[in-house]
């Protein structure tokens, strides 16, 4: 009896192992799913854990301004009898629709007046900001209510256009105050602005204004230097004006340390030209194009010498243009016909004829020391433009010889690598007013994520001037490298 009995005992405990073996098996194979799979985003457990990763973007309050500040420009532009200096037959079209509509539109459209719409940033980062929340989701700033919770406040005046219109209405009265709609503009603007809680808070270092016009907000730049600046180069900031170059008005002279590549940034200028896809580039007969007005001042000087030493070699066309209707059917010929496209630096460092090239699937050759670019580090020039410096370019023969030595093959890849970058320096969205999604990897989207890179310094430089004692100044530094 006792053998059977212990059999009996053998057998269960071997079944209960087994079943306590299995049990530890499915249990094992349980935490394994779970830890290697993941709790979806809404389980509690990891709700409120760093495990969850965020997708960035920035927090943006926009300031508040009377619409006669920005969209009350426009409607200002369209209110002219006519373009002030550079006809555009697409203009009068619009102006002569505009003013026989019973109803004006909430958000008119951009100037078409190439002069003007070369520095149109201002209006699309606005209508991006002014675009009704739920067709926003390809943005990568996020609206918010209060300027608590924000990264930055955006400042949302149209300085360009504010000073293309005094240029137009009366040049001679731009640099003086008396008598300057542009002045009263952009004092109304800073008073406005400085009057606020946001301001007080950060000094303004938090503030971004959009400046693509090199003399946009001429008269109170000191004022803004803290900020945050939107700017197509650095060129038109610290020099002395042409007028006083003895240094006899070295009151008027624009510091260099209102400028910085550590607090502002650099935005492509709207092209003017229209994009030419990868896929119907054709054959180029010529290897270097330039089209422009040959006399420049201050760094455009080396154009002239360019222009010269070019002017007759082979392959090359080099001839005087103005942006204009023909100058454009003109340019969009030349620039798709060319392997190459000049790009001295005129004015300031650089133009939209840069632009122009890359919408082109023309290689930019730049000439231009002191250049400064959109989006570096986001894309590599070096991808798709040749960079030389002014002192080879000046060489007889130096540059021409210097481009023969290209590939076919390598100067096709130059626009491969061109054709993926296109959309990056594409700000329309194709919606009227401008008010519709952006393109999720153009200029607008390209440009908040330059100036989400200057938050944390931002945040840095906002505590400490807010631990200062009262009556302690904290002096303005800034780098130019």
């Amino acid at each position: 009896m006792a053998a059977p009995r212990t059999g009996m005992c053998h057998s269960c405990s071997v079944q209960f192992l087994f079943i306590c073996f299995s049990l530890t098996c499915i249990f094992a194979l349980s935490l394994f799913f779970l830890f290697s799979i993941g709790p979806s985003p809404s389980t509690s457990f990891y709700s409120n854990t760093s495990f969850v990763p965020e997708v960035p973007y920035i927090k943006v309050f926009v300031a508040e301004l009377p619409r006669s500040l920005n969209y009350g420009l426009v409607d200002a532009y369209w209110a002219q009898t006519n373009d002030t200096r550079i006809g555009s037959d697409a203009d009068n079209h619009i102006r002569e629709f505009l003013s026989s509509s019973k109803q004006k539109p909430n958000f008119p459209p951009y100037p078409d007046n190439p002069i003007i719409k070369q520095y149109s940033a201002e209006y699309w980062i606005l209508g991006d900001l002014m675009t009704p929340e739920h067709l926003r989701g390809n943005s990568f700033a996020k609206r918010v209510a209060s300027y608590e919770d924000a990264d930055v406040v955006f400042v949302p005046f149209f300085a360009t256009l504010s000073a293309e219109l005094q240029l137009g209405m009366d040049k001679g009265k731009f640099r003086k105050k008396e008598w300057n709609k542009d002045y009263e503009r952009q004092r109304n603007v800073l008073d406005l602005v400085r009057g606020t809680d946001a301001w007080t808070r950060s000094g303004g270092i938090d503030h971004v204004f959009v400046l693509t016009d090199p003399v946009a907000m001429w008269h109170v730049r000191a004022e803004i230097a803290p900020a945050v600046l939107l700017v197509v180069d650095f060129g038109g900031w610290y020099r002395l004006d042409s007028k006083a170059s003895d240094g006899s008005n070295a009151s008027s002279m624009i510091q260099h340390t209102q400028v910085s590549l550590l607090k502002d940034v650099i935005v492509p200028y709207t092209h003017l030209l229209p994009q030419l896809p990868l896929l119907d580039d054709q054959y180029r007969k010529t290897l270097l194009y330039f089209k422009g007005a040959k006399h420049r001042h201050r760094g455009g000087l080396v154009r002239e010498k360019l222009w010269d030493l070019l002017l007759g070699e082979p392959g090359v066309v080099i001839e005087e243009g103005f942006p204009n209707a023909t100058g454009r059917e003109q340019s969009i010929e030349g620039m798709r016909s060319s392997e190459f496209c000049l790009h001295p630096a005129g004015d300031t460092p650089t133009s939209c004829r840069l632009f122009d090239a890359i919408q082109s699937l023309c290689i930019p050759v730049v000439v231009s020391d002191d250049i400064e670019l959109p989006f570096e580090g986001m894309i590599d020039y070096l991808d798709f433009s040749v960079f030389v410096s002014t002192n080879d370019a000046l060489q007889p023969s130096w540059l021409v010889n210097y481009l023969k030595g290209f590939s076919r093959e390598q100067k096709d890849l130059f626009r491969q690598k061109m054709a993926l970058v296109q959309p990056v320096f594409e700000y329309d969205n194709g919606y009227p007013g401008g008010i519709g999604p952006v393109p999720m990897n153009g200029a607008v989207n390209h440009i908040w994520r330059k100036v989400y890179q200057k938050v944390p310094s931002i945040k840095e430089a906002t505590t400490r001037k807010r631990r200062k004692p009262q009556g302690v100044s904290v002096p303005v530094r800034c780098h130019c490298t």
